[in-house]
């Protein structure tokens, strides 16, 4: 077993069905369902909901501080995307979410890091919004869901990246499939290329860049100086399936990352942990200086560039 310490996730979410709408959970369970129906299983669907949406209620998120405590990860960052523009059932308004996890990042400033995110077609009152987060809460990157229905080099997203780039803010936006209540085509990796472009100085993190598009990933993090990636996403695969990826020459691009809680159901975080530095895992043969950057210091990096922005 390879020791890594310390170790940053950057990329969870707190477990609450107040930040989930009902009809993106549903989805997911649908696509669960039909996997399971083509080996031959079928459970009844309000019973997998039922259990799935029983791993939703940490909203205080002592679960996952416990977790990461036996996982030996230090700190995690607490992504909220916006769904509330293209999903009518959420319970909260955005507004609302970003006080909540204000709430849980001033109870737990030495855990978690929050980057949150606003639909842009919400306007200059969405703007207004993320600007007093940043300067207010002290939030600490932006994360968008393109699947909502805009492009991440969406002009709309132009004056978020303003922000971002005169506070020293990382953006991470989801790539590839998500649950079929929302569109697949606009979440395509190369659809940052334009805003990385024309924004030099922000950092770019493409989510689940293990998981879809892996090809167009690893072109646009060995090109583009400012774009990154997270391999979260990597429990549904065997482990090996990151061959592809970290034989690329971009290790020092990638990030660990668990998605928590999607995959609560599948095991710990413990159990994800163990799962890339067991002595077999692909990851088992990489350099130390390599595992330090993917675990922790490439995520550090990209936080610290918010407290240098402070001082000058």
């Amino acid at each position: 077993m390879i020791e890594i310490n310390p170790i940053i996730d950057g990329h969870c979410h707190v477990a609450s069905t107040e930040f989930t709408p009902r009809s993106f959970v549903e989805g997911v369970i649908d696509n669960v369902l039909s996997a399971l129906a083509a080996q031959g299983l079928r459970p009844d669907r309000n019973n997998l909901i039922k259990l799935y949406l029983d791993k939703m209620q940490d909203p205080d998120c002592n679960e996952l501080i416990a977790e990461m405590a036996e996982a030996g990860i230090e700190k995690a960052v607490l992504l909220l995307p916006d769904f509330t523009y293209a999903l009518k059932d959420s319970t909260l308004t955005i507004s609302e979410m970003f006080d909540r996890h204000h709430t849980l990042l001033q109870q737990h400033s030495d855990k978690f890091f929050v980057f949150a995110g606003v639909d842009p077609r919400w306007g200059a009152d969405g703007i207004q919004l993320f600007e007093k987060a940043v300067k207010e809460f002290g939030f600490h990157g932006l994360k968008l869901y393109p699947p909502c229905g805009y492009s991440p080099s969406d002009r709309a997203l132009y004056p978020y990246y303003e922000i971002c780039a005169q506070h020293g803010l990382p953006v991470l936006t989801h790539t590839g499939a998500t649950s079929p209540a929302l569109a697949f085509e606009i979440a395509r990796p190369i659809f940052i290329d334009q805003a990385a472009l024309d924004f030099r100085n922000v950092n770019f993190i493409l989510a689940h860049g293990s998981v879809a598009y892996v090809e167009e990933c690893i072109m646009l993090c060995a090109f583009r100086p400012n774009i990154y990636l997270d391999i979260s996403g990597f429990e549904m695969s065997p482990v090996e399936s990151l061959n592809p990826l970290i034989y690329r020459g971009i290790n020092h691009k990638i990030i660990f990352g668990t998605d928590w809680p999607v995959f609560r159901m599948q095991g710990s975080q413990k159990s994800f942990v163990e799962k890339l530095l067991d002595d077999n895992s692909p990851l088992g043969n990489l350099r130390k200086y390599e595992l330090n950057a993917i675990f922790h210091k490439t995520m550090n990096t990209l936080l610290s560039l918010q407290t240098q922005a402070k001082a000058t």
